[in-house]
């Protein structure tokens, strides 16, 4: 399953390096609540991955939260994810 990296997730003043929004193309909370504890991997252009978990829903249309190992970069916003 493939998703897409919409942000990270923030409040007003502090950004969660670690943790960021996907869109995986679900409908509804309901339905993103079934993908918590899934794994999640990004592949950088230069071939490193990244893995994260995803961790809960976020929102009432579909969005989920996933927390990653390690920080990534301001570039992947907007890349496409790969959920296992």
């Amino acid at each position: 399953m493939k998703g897409t990296i919409v942000q990270f997730r923030r409040g007003r003043h502090r950004i969660h390096e670690k943790h960021y929004l996907l869109d995986l193309g679900m409908g509804s909370r309901e339905e993103a609540k079934k993908l918590v504890g899934k794994k999640v991997s990004w592949k950088s252009p230069s071939g490193k991955v990244i893995r994260g978990t995803i961790s809960d829903a976020h929102g009432n249309k579909g969005l989920v939260r996933a927390i990653f190992e390690s920080g990534l970069p301001g570039q992947a916003i907007a890349q496409e994810i790969e959920v296992q």
